[in-house]
Parts: structure tokens; sequence; C-alpha cells
């Protein structure tokens, strides 16, 4: 493992002060940790980060969640509802170069820690927000979590059954969407820092950004002039056939495999025909071309899930993938877990942490001349508290305590 990741120094010397919770705040201030900046990550002493999910007076039974948004973080305890803890940390404010908060709309500015606070004490400092809904919305002041930015961002809408209802989407896109496309845009900001020394204010609302994620969407809109519809496992807009999922061996809840033939590619189907042994369909009329296998669309779908029911969905994927045409088979959690390709390539690793056992997670995806980032353990409540306030703020330990 140790020649395929790295302790990554992008932004080695860049300190991050984090005022962000649960998922889409942390998903953004991890990136930058990831990338070697010092996230600091400022919690209530009490029960910290909600994402914590610690219970009062019991061990802490559930710390995967916290794991996974928090790796490569450190973490001081501070109450920001004491003067003392404000103070300390208006101190680490004008000594950072980012600050991220997340919180519910009005309470950064309750605690005191408003933009117009921030910047007088730092005016070179990047500020970030993660909001549910924009400023001038008509829901600016409600609250945001995952489900409820896809739902108002438009993803449930194209997702599910062409007759069935809007569906949540499987993954969080709402949440760690939103924090990805805030993390790319700090890197520009501090890009243009290093050049001005000027901070900046950015803000993106969870709604909007999933409005990002749906550019495809509005395409096909613009196309049809009409609203973007549901599929199910097809393309709304993308008349062609075979596409889809195809039931494989031995039958499971994820035992399927999505071939997709290309408009653009019509040897894909002659392709398939003869990987399945079917050569007395090439060149038949009734699917010579797209739009008739779009017409004859039940038929097309039945011939390749006969041929599909009787392999595994990884020896469909490769069968068919090795003539040349798409195809990916459903590969769930545990499955992607177990593949060892990924830990060998640093695309999943094993956090050591000191409290909890060993938990394989998705590290940073981006390789670095070949590496990719080393996963260091998400922290204990408070386990920095001592240290960085000594060196970050120059204070003695008799201070600290």
């Amino acid at each position: 493992m140790s020649d395929v990741t790295t302790d990554l120094d992008l932004l080695a010397g860049v300190r991050v002060v984090d005022l962000t919770q649960f998922e889409a705040g942390p998903s953004c201030t991890e990136t930058l940790a990831w990338l070697g900046a010092e996230v600091v990550k400022i919690e209530n002493p009490k029960m910290g980060d909600p994402g914590r999910r610690l219970r009062a007076g019991q061990p802490d039974n559930d710390p995967y969640y916290f794991h996974v948004f928090n790796a490569n973080k450190k973490s001081i305890t501070v109450n920001l509802k004491s003067d003392r803890g404000l103070a300390l940390v208006k101190d680490m404010l004008r000594t950072a170069d980012i600050v991220v908060e997340n919180f519910a709309p009005g309470a950064i500015e309750r605690l005191g820690l408003g933009y117009d606070v921030v910047k007088a004490l730092n005016p070179g400092i990047i500020y970030a927000q993660v909001k549910g809904f924009g400023e001038g919305s008509p829901y600016e002041k409600n609250l945001a979590f995952d489900m409820i930015a896809q739902a108002c961002g438009g993803t449930f809408s194209v997702t599910g059954e062409a007759d069935g209802p809007p569906t949540r989407p499987g993954i969080s896109l709402g949440d760690t969407g939103t924090g990805m496309l805030l993390a790319i845009t700090i890197l520009g900001a501090l890009c243009k820092k290093r050049e001005t020394g000027q901070g900046r204010r950015l803000e993106v609302a969870m709604q909007d950004a999933m409005m990002h994620y749906m550019r495809i969407n509005f395409a096909t809109q613009g196309l049809t002039g009409k609203a973007a519809q549901r599929g199910g496992s097809k393309v709304p807009g993308i008349n062609n056939a075979p596409m889809g999922l195809y039931p494989c061996a031995p039958g499971g809840p994820n035992d399927y495999v999505y071939i997709m033939t290309s408009r653009a590619n019509p040897d894909h189907w002659d392709r398939l025909l003869k990987l399945m042994g079917r050569e007395d369909l090439i060149g038949d009329p009734r699917y010579a071309t797209p739009a008739d296998r779009v017409v004859r669309e039940a038929e097309v779908d039945a011939i390749i899930a006969t041929w599909t029911r009787s392999r595994s969905k990884q020896a469909a994927m490769e069968a068919v993938g090795g003539v040349g045409v798409p195809a990916g088979a459903v590969f769930d959690t545990m499955e992607l877990h177990d593949e060892p390709s990924f830990e060998a390539r640093g695309i999943m690793q094993v956090m050591q942490h000191p409290v909890h056992q060993p938990f394989k997670m998705p590290s940073w995806p981006v390789r670095v001349d070949g590496q990719t980032a080393r996963v260091k353990p998400s922290p204990t409540l408070g386990q920095h508290t001592d240290t960085v306030l000594v060196y970050w703020l120059g204070l003695t330990e008799a201070d600290v305590g």
C-alpha cells in the first residue's frame, strides 16, 4: 500500500477553520485535508459534530458515518457560546486561509461569526458557506438535508420507472455533490488569493448545486420542449435499443448487467448478435436500424435477456465489453469493498483508528503522480485541542488548561 498512497502536500501550509457538520460541509473540508491542508474542526465540547452520532453517557456505536467525512482532520473542542471560546476561534480565524460553515440559516451570524465580522478580522480569508437554498430564494430560510436538496433540485423527478412515482437516488449527491463544487471553487479562490492577497465570500446552495448536476436533463427539455421524464434504466430522450438492465445468473437482487449500444456505431448490434449466437438476426429488417429496434424494444430486450440470464453479471460484462460494446455489471457495496484492485490502487483504504476497529473506506479518487492521498483516522472529539491552540495561537499549555 505504501507505494500507491502518500501524504499529499498540494495544500501544505494552508490553514482551514472547519465549522461544518453532517456531510455537505465536511465533504468539502475533507477534500482540502486530503490535498494536504491543515483542517481543524471546531466542535462543541459535549457531543461534537452531530454527525458523530454520539449518545450522552453511552459508547459510540455508529462511528462510520463520521469517519468517511472527517478523515485526515484535527478536532478541537470550543464552546462558541462562551466569550472565551468565541475569542479563541476569532484568534484562529485571524491566522487562517479558509473558513467553511454549513449551519442552519442565520446561525453563524447569531454566533457572532458572520462574514462581515470575520472579514474585519482577516480581510484575506476565504469565507465559504453551504446553505440549503440560495439567497433570494423563496425558501432561503428553510432547513435542508440531502433528500430535500435532491427533491427540490430535480433529481427525484428524473429517477424511477416511467410509470412510477419519483424516487430518491441511492447516493447522497445533494450533500457530497454540493461539497465538491464548493471545494473546487475554494481552490480557485485560493489560487487568486496567492496572486492578489484578496479574500472571497463563497456561497453554494444545495438546491442550486443539484441543478448543476441536472444539465443533461435540461438539455433534454430543450430538445423536447417538455419536462425531462423518468425512464427507469433507460435514458429518456435517447431513442436507441438495446439499452438498459438485463438479468443475470443466479438471479440475486443486484444480478444485472447494463448494456448500451451507441447510435453512433451501428456495428454494436451486429457484434452483440454474433456474441449471443444469433447471427440469424443480422440484417433482419425488423431490427436493422436503431429506430426499428426501438419500435420492437420489448423483443430486443427479450433477445438480450435470454442470453444474459445464463451468465453471471461479471461474465456478461466481460464478454460484451470484450467485443467492444459498453457494458457494466451492477456491483453492490460489499462487492466493491471486497474487490482487491481498489485497495491495491489506493482507491479504497483501511482507516486505522485509535478507538474503533479498522474500517475500509473510499479515499480521494484523484491520483497525483501515480499515488492517492493517504487516509488518516478521523479525529476523536477534541483530540487536538491543546496542540492546535498552542502552535496556532502561541498559547502556553497553562493558558489552554
